[in-house]
């Protein structure tokens, strides 16, 4: 099977070769894996893992000019060094000083869907026609955060909820503009699109029920819906505990559910399977705040079985990482998952005698 074809049955739950599997991971610890492997590119790695990433594709970016470490926001990012990763984090919100619509309206420039060029996706598309393709993404509060700051972007919620409405509209009208011209100019080239926001944290969520159906679910209903109308599935990425909200989130109809942290309050993966597996395909599961990062090989090991057993009975599931893997963990665990999960995995799809 190819890869585009590995997904698909994932997806559409028909019989697979060997389980699909996916790769997450900091540049950082990529780095520190190809030079473990003695590989220096990454067809290289995925053949020696077997793994079947998405292959992203996207406009191009003709807009107004912005300045070095600036987002087309207005947003001034810096890289962090954590000590098992770099990223880039928002150090000068673009909206921390406004505290009306008003001024926001009066002020500030939100970025036109004009500003993309799409036109040369079908070029993008070239030699890559086995590939599972990925396109289209939004994650707005996570944007909201960003322009607002993160406390203010949550005391918001509650003390400015008109500005909240206001800047969610925005975000949402140009990730919706986003993907309706992907889909027009690549029409039924997309396998996956995201629809993400992170809600949860290690006991609960991070707002209320309430908030969310307020200001999130609407806009995510008419996105999905797009999605769906063009024939692409739903990658939904939410971390933490989210158990409580995720009947909504099948209702809203997302297709696959990740990174499943069954470590966290009510995020047992035999409750989730039973309680959700007919709905939604489980990606990701394989912890990494314990187990890829301080467990043996064996612990390593035996989560992918467990994973494959539990998320994986009767299909639906794709393992992969909780989150980017970092340099804590080690080069050999990272191949020991990735080893177990295809040998292991293998064994359970072929039928008994």
């Amino acid at each position: 099977m190819t890869s585009r074809e590995r997904w698909l049955a994932v997806l559409r739950r028909e019989a697979l070769d060997h389980p699909l599997t996916d790769y997450w991971a900091t540049s950082e610890a990529t780095a520190q894996l190809m030079n473990y492997l003695g590989v220096t590119g990454w067809s290289d790695l995925h053949a020696r893992l077997h793994t079947d990433p998405l292959v992203p594709v996207g406009p191009r970016y003709v807009g107004p000019s912005v300045p070095a470490g600036v987002d087309v926001f207005g947003c001034r990012y810096q890289q962090v060094d954590y000590g098992s990763g770099i990223y880039q984090e928002c150090v000068e919100p673009a909206l921390a000083r406004y505290d009306s619509v008003a001024k926001v309206e009066a002020e500030y420039t939100w970025p036109s869907p004009d500003w993309w060029d799409y036109s040369d996706l079908p070029d993008q598309l070239k030699g890559k026609e086995q590939l599972p393709i990925a396109a289209g993404h939004a994650e707005p509060f996570a944007r909201y955060k960003a322009l607002r700051g993160q406390a203010r972007a949550y005391e918001d919620l509650i003390e400015r909820p008109e500005l909240v409405h206001y800047c969610l509209e925005k975000l949402f009208i140009l990730d919706y503009e986003d993907a309706l011209r992907i889909f027009e100019t690549i029409p039924g080239e997309v396998v996956i699109s995201y629809v993400n926001e992170d809600l949860g944290g290690q006991d609960g969520l991070l707002m209320s029920p309430a908030h969310i159906h307020e200001f999130l679910f609407p806009h995510m209903r008419r996105l999905i819906d797009l999605i769906h109308e063009a024939g692409a599935f739903v990658f939904h990425h939410n971390d933490g505990a989210v158990r409580s909200v995720l009947p909504d989130l099948m209702a809203l109809g997302i297709d696959i559910l990740n990174p499943v942290q069954w470590r966290c309050r009510g995020m047992e993966r035999e409750a989730l399977k039973r309680d959700f597996g007919a709905s939604v395909i489980f990606h990701g599961a394989m912890d990494n705040q314990r187990t890829l990062a301080r467990g043996t090989l064996e612990d390593v090991r035996q989560e992918v079985v467990d994973n494959l057993r539990i998320l994986g009975s009767g299909g639906g599931y794709i393992l992969a990482p909780c989150h980017n893997i970092q340099t804590i963990t080690s080069p050999e665990s990272i191949v020991a998952m990735y080893d177990t999960a295809y040998e292991h995995g293998k064994v359970q799809l072929t039928p008994s005698a």
